[in-house]
């Protein structure tokens, strides 16, 4: 019974609290569980908290058996990725630059949320270094591995949370996405990911990547990804950027279906290589919203720029992550990190206000767009997971990560929503995603239409054997 526990979805585990089915006790120690029997391959968590997850989950039992949860996650065991603070825990980074012993005496906005709604927190979850690529694999906690196939790659950066919530150790995840790090590791593993609106969730300290960075919900299920972004998306004052509180539950308007919506479906965006599989399992899905009521046209939005300026801001901001270190301390690092903050310090002022004024432009081509749809599909990646490792499929021809991440890092730039679904499976057996993105500020419209696919395509989803 404990294994199949770690298996609910969060949305089943606080019905099962309220109808005195279940104890979060119960709950954490299946999650506990299932880190203590798989994390030794997949390398999800780079720190556990059994003590304090069992202290979190006896205080919980108890709110719930005086009826007074503190929260809609009172109970739930949720993994914090090793970029986000965390109180009395080291905040790492994939890194060896970082010193451990420090008083780690401050939470990240969506920690502090997490504990406000009486969450259960496991632990910390793998990142490469700087959660500056495209997988997972750091020279402080080394390879994090895919659980459908660990000799392939979960993605990244968020790929220690991917591979603990596709696993069963958490229902839920925090991740952070600067240019797909949340919807990667979703595709490569099977999950539902959001990216919210920049701004939605509220992110301290600031990243290096600037704007680029966003914070969101990793899950097993749609329904959790808006559970949780009903507590996560509570203001808090030490993010300037952060959007105005409106007090929204995002499970509201969750069911209320597609019929009507104008979509548009990018097969490749206009330019990409798209893996013939790939292509055709997520065409299928996108002709799922026609039998659903939509109304879906093949269309490409003009955006092939992005890669050009995603570059130079991205590599810009790993400069910035690293200016502080001395030579010694790089040549601990990831030499991939080093090589690109080295390019990334070759640009000029002048150089990020062009990449800056071309963020702008594709914005506002993407809102123009967003007249005519209310949401665009694509496929999140062009490929499936390839063997871990590396930092590109070997023999693509790919030189970084970017390169096979065209469908996601666009929408860094323009701050939309951008939510992932698993939509079926290859002949090898792996994952398939497919991306669905919104008008910024639409994350209501885009979860609604994540919900519409995910109750309509019950098989596309399904969980690795391990």
């Amino acid at each position: 019974m404990s294994d199949e526990l770690a298996d609910l979805s969060a949305t089943e585990l606080v019905a099962a609290y309220r109808n005195k089915r279940l104890s979060p006790i119960e709950a954490t120690e299946a999650s506990l569980a299932r880190i203590a029997a798989h994390n030794g391959l997949l390398n999800a968590f780079c720190l556990v908290d059994g003590d304090g997850a069992r202290a979190a989950a006896r205080d919980s039992e108890a709110r719930w058996a005086r009826g007074q949860p503190l929260g809609p996650l009172d109970g739930v065991p949720v993994a914090v990725k090793d970029l986000i603070l965390t109180k009395g825990w080291p905040t790492l980074r994939g890194s060896k630059t970082i010193d451990p012993d420090q008083p780690w005496d401050e939470d990240a906005p969506v920690t502090a949320r997490l504990r406000e709604s009486g969450a259960v927190l496991l632990g910390k979850t793998t990142s490469c270094e700087f959660g500056w690529k495209g997988v997972t694999d750091s020279p402080l906690c080394g390879i994090t591995r895919n659980p459908w196939n660990p000799e392939r790659t979960p993605g990244g950066s968020s790929g220690g949370s991917a591979a603990a919530v596709a696993s069963g150790m958490a229902p839920l995840a925090i991740g952070t996405d600067g240019g797909g790090s949340i919807r990667i590791p979703c595709g490569f593993t099977g999950l539902a990911g959001l990216k919210p609106s920049h701004g939605r969730v509220p992110a301290y300290p600031a990243s290096a990547f600037g704007m680029l960075s966003h914070v969101g919900p990793m899950a097993r299920r749609v329904a959790d990804l808006a559970l949780m972004l009903s507590v996560l998306a509570r203001p808090d004052w030490r993010d300037s950027r952060c959007l105005a509180p409106d007090g929204r539950d995002w499970r509201d308007s969750l069911e209320d279906g597609v019929v009507g919506l104008r979509m548009a479906y990018s097969a490749d965006l206009g330019h990409v290589r798209v893996n013939r599989e790939v292509a055709e399992i997520t065409a299928r899905a996108a002709q799922v919203f026609v039998s659903l009521g939509a109304v879906v046209d093949a269309r490409d939005p003009e955006i092939a720029a992005a890669g050009v300026c995603f570059r130079t801001l991205w590599y810009a901001g790993a400069a910035s992550a690293l200016s502080k270190l001395s030579a010694c301390q790089r040549d601990s690092m990831d030499p991939g990190l080093v090589e690109v903050a080295a390019e990334g310090a070759g640009f000029s002022a002048l150089d990020l206000l062009a990449a800056e004024n071309d963020r702008d432009e594709i914005a506002r081509r993407m809102a123009a767009f967003h007249q005519d749809y209310d949401l665009l599909l694509t496929p999140a990646l062009p490929i499936t997971a390839f063997e871990v490792g590396v930092e590109v499929p070997p023999g693509s021809g790919y030189a970084r990560w970017p390169d096979w991440t065209p469908f996601s890092y666009p929408f860094n730039l323009t701050g939309q929503p951008a939510a992932v679904v698993p939509c079926g499976f290859t002949s090898e057996g792996m994952p398939v995603g497919l991306q669905i993105v919104g008008p910024r500020f639409a994350d209501a419209r885009t979860l609604r239409a994540a919900q519409a696919y995910e109750a309509a395509c019950p098989t596309a989803r399904g969980r690795p054997l391990l």
